[in-house]
């Protein structure tokens, strides 16, 4: 399976911003109806809040949708 880079800027982004930047959903709004019905596991553990802060370095995967690796 592809890893996908998520490239950031700031100290880190939550969860609900990655799903927007990787085209996931279409608007920040969306992140709590998607992790409602979705998994999320950032570094092999499951998460489904959406502020979780995603620092470089760390990975997420979402079943169906990819890994993402923040860097």
């Amino acid at each position: 399976m592809e890893i996908k880079e998520i490239k950031i800027r700031t100290e880190y982004i939550t969860t609900g911003q990655l799903l927007k930047i990787a085209d996931i959903i279409p608007s920040g709004g969306m992140a709590k109806f998607f992790l409602s019905e979705n998994e999320v596991y950032v570094d092999g553990v499951l998460d489904l809040r959406r502020g979780k802060k995603l620092y470089p370095g760390m990975t997420v995967e979402i079943p169906g949708y990819g890994v993402y690796k923040i860097v």
